[in-house]
């Protein structure tokens, strides 16, 4: 809510200093309630809109592997919802602070302190499951059909409010009565309803998923109990309000359910909930007392190699590379085609400038994994660092014929092409870089100015790329105003 709260205030500034140079938003009714508003392409743009204010102001994780966990765990649960053509886009924030966060157009962040407090994958996804629920039940959209005439910045305040109130009932209202100043009378109602159907469809989609339905009451649970110990409650808590009867009710739905012996929950949590703890301790000289602990605690005994596995990682933080690599190497003995130790084996080896060894650790990964997203953003990483940019440029390229990319990928690109002097080529990947930023406008000058590069010049074949790129994207920019989500 730290986050949502600033945030807010940015907008709450903008739509201030717009003052009555304002025009009305007249979007077209799609036939649905919740359309009159917010239609579906308007609701994507505004929330990566949204996104991309997040990006600004908050430490977003941007490790392939960290990533590539919660987009698999959350589109996990979006493929077995009602509503699955939904897009949606997971982040962490890296936060030690337990808290979650829906927004219009599928957007899902997660601190990852919700994570490390999260004892099984089955009580993360019911956190998640939770937020995916408040996104599918259209509970931000609904909210927002107050009004048929906003201005573009009253529109942009009035998302970082709604998300607020969303969560917190009576600071959203206030927010919004700040908004309007008087202009326009807010009435949005925002009751425990939501909040309830995000539990009731959360649960839902966790016992389709293969999960443990009790995961999403047990996490609650967990946390109302430990907060009275402390004179602050969680963040979640304060921006999710439990009471008895809530939980209880979620307890209840949850145990309806008939139990499994075994749910299906991944191993891969377990390694990420380490990595990130890991990082959450400010000296690695305590992530590392932290570790050899729970190994002290458990007699040696570590079947899964998470706590040696995250020793291993606090190692490398605190410099002892040699330590940590002798870890890694007696866990791939008994583990050999666990990608998070091969991953962080090769990291180590990077680290030591043994690139040799990571390459070769690499390579062992990508004849296991070809394709895995953490393979190819980190292995890439590494071939730059080793001044091999062609290298790198083939590793992305190829891995882009195949799957999506995405800005981490558009970045490597820029750089690995720009390094074997292909200007007009790292420029085309600078210019998609900022497309999927945003950054529309930006964008389209970049093509224009590789147009016009002169050493060397686009040949042919580049030229036809850049103007059909060109006409796309001013067809994108063109929509952007005709929703006035940008002038």
């Amino acid at each position: 809510m730290r986050l949502l709260r600033s945030l807010s205030f940015c907008l709450f500034g903008f739509c201030a200093g717009a003052g009555a140079e304002t025009t009305t938003l007249d979007l077209p009714d799609i036939g649905d309630s919740t359309g009159s508003i917010l239609s579906p392409e308007f609701e994507r743009r505004l929330g990566q809109a949204f996104l991309n204010h997040v990006r600004q102001q908050a430490d977003i994780t941007s490790d392939p592997e960290v990533e590539s966990y919660v987009q698999s765990l959350g589109y996990r649960l979006v493929s077995h919802s009602d509503n699955n053509t939904q897009l949606f886009t997971f982040f962490v924030i890296d936060d030690p602070l337990i808290n979650a966060f829906a927004a219009p157009g599928g957007i899902v962040g997660i601190n990852s302190g919700t994570i490390i407090n999260s004892d099984t994958e089955s009580e993360l996804a019911g956190v998640v499951a939770h937020e995916v629920s408040h996104v599918t039940q259209k509970h931000m959209a609904r909210s927002a059909e107050m009004s048929s005439k906003l201005s573009l910045p009253m529109m942009a305040a009035m998302l970082g409010a709604i998300l607020v109130a969303t969560q917190n009932p009576e600071a959203g209202q206030a927010a919004i009565i700040a908004i309007q100043g008087g202009m326009v009378q807010a009435q949005i109602n925002f009751t425990r309803h939501n909040e309830e159907e995000a539990d009731r469809v959360g649960i839902q989609l966790l016992e389709r998923s293969g999960f443990d339905p009790l995961g999403m009451p047990g996490f609650f649970e967990k946390l109302h109990r430990n907060s009275r110990y402390f004179a602050q409650a969680p963040e979640f808590l304060r921006s999710h309000p439990l009471t008895k009867n809530r939980i209880a009710e979620s307890q209840a739905r949850a145990e309806a359910y008939p139990r499994k012996e075994h749910y299906d929950e991944s191993r891969s949590f377990y390694f990420i909930r380490a990595k990130l703890m890991v990082k959450s301790y400010r000296n690695p000289q305590e992530a590392i007392g932290y570790f050899r602990n729970e190994l002290e605690r458990n007699e040696g005994i570590d079947p899964t190699g998470v706590l040696n596995y995250g020793l291993a990682l606090a190692q490398a933080e605190a410099g002892d590379y040699g330590a940590a690599r002798g870890l890694l190497e007696n866990l791939l003995a008994r583990d050999p085609e666990n990608p998070a130790l091969l991953l962080a084996s090769a990291d180590v080896a990077a680290r030591q400038g043994q690139f040799d060894d990571a390459f070769r650790y690499y390579e062992r990964t990508e004849h296991l994994y070809p394709d895995y997203r953490p393979l190819v953003l980190n292995y890439s990483e590494a071939l730059l660092q080793h001044g091999q940019p062609q290298k790198a440029r083939d590793l992305l390229k190829q891995y882009g014929k195949n799957n999506d990319p995405d800005l981490t990928y558009y970045d490597f690109l820029t750089r690995a092409e720009a390094e074997s002097g292909n200007n007009v080529e790292s420029g085309i990947a600078n210019a998609e870089y900022y497309y999927l930023s945003g950054e529309t406008r930006v964008a389209i000058e970049r093509l224009k100015y590789v147009m016009q590069q002169k050493n060397p010049p686009p040949d042919y074949y580049q030229q036809e790329r850049i103007m059909a790129r060109l006409a796309f994207l001013e067809q994108e920019l063109q929509i952007e105003k005709d929703l006035k989500l940008t002038k």
